[in-house]
């Protein structure tokens, strides 16, 4: 992890900038996917209970004890007792003893039951079933209302952001709270490698679209996650570590934020 660069968690620990994402790879071919993500050089692998994975992302990562492994506890599972069981069934799916971070993937606020959900992971972070405890898709209400219940300020928000959506309002309140940003659909669902913007952006750098994109998240602090399914893209991704754009290059990509950018589901209406 020390080769890679690394993000400061609010609980005194850290994260791998950099990490692979499951969503959408089959359990079967989970672990082929994860084992070559690791070969590769990822150190941070991401799945969730949702993604119906778990048991092949722990067979990938198999015996590698330095890779920072995260799931999600999925919204039917929300509530303190029922959230306990389903983390512990992650693990069992996983094959370990315990995850280095444990989320909450939707805060469902309409079931109203996030707050007894983040009860049970402080729990499972204090019984050593989890090293840090986040949330996913959380807004700035639903942040704020767990910290004023609990204390506990989670240690990272997983969201949506890419170029066509920054979130530059959620990103200022977690820069505020110390909780670290990291971004699903980093590319855009591989829409936003197609921009001319940043198409030109790679010509200029000689790299490929998706490792522009990626370098943006990493130099503006953020945790980007992209899932491949490839070696060759999983390289492409990768290549994200070992270049810089410039300010311009990164502005030309700040200039591509838009009102209507979101792809996936409003977490203020999803459950």
């Amino acid at each position: 992890m020390a080769e890679q660069p690394v993000l400061d968690l609010n609980d005194d620990r850290q994260i791998p900038q950099l990490g692979f994402g499951t969503w959408k790879i089959p359990d079967d071919s989970a672990a082929d996917a994860v084992r070559t993500a690791i070969d590769v050089g990822y150190w941070l692998i991401d799945t969730a209970a949702i993604y119906q994975n778990e048991r092949g992302v722990g067979e990938g990562i198999g015996d590698w004890a330095d890779v920072f492994l995260q799931t999600k506890i999925w919204n039917d599972s929300q509530g303190y007792e029922r959230t306990r069981k389903a983390a512990q069934h992650c693990l069992d799916r996983l094959g370990t003893d315990y995850v280095d971070m444990l989320l909450i993937h939707w805060p469902c606020p309409d079931k109203d039951q996030y707050v007894d959900t983040w009860k049970a992971l402080i729990e499972l972070r204090e019984e050593g079933k989890a090293h840090s405890i986040g949330v996913s898709n959380f807004g700035e209400e639903e942040l704020r209302r767990l910290i004023d219940a609990t204390g506990v300020v989670p240690a990272l928000n997983q969201i949506e952001l890419h170029p066509g959506f920054q979130q530059r309002d959620l990103r200022r309140i977690h820069e505020e709270l110390e909780i670290v940003t990291q971004s699903w659909s980093p590319l855009g669902q591989g829409g936003g490698m197609a921009d001319p913007a940043v198409q030109a952006v790679a010509a200029e750098t000689g790299v490929p679209a998706s490792a522009v994109i990626l370098r943006w998240h990493i130099q503006h602090g953020l945790c980007p996650i992209p899932k491949a399914s490839s070696r060759t893209h999983m390289e492409d991704n990768f290549r994200a570590l070992f270049f810089t754009l410039s300010d311009d290059q990164m502005e030309r990509i700040d200039a591509l934020d838009r009102e209507d950018g979101r792809i996936g589901p409003d977490p203020r209406n999803f459950s």
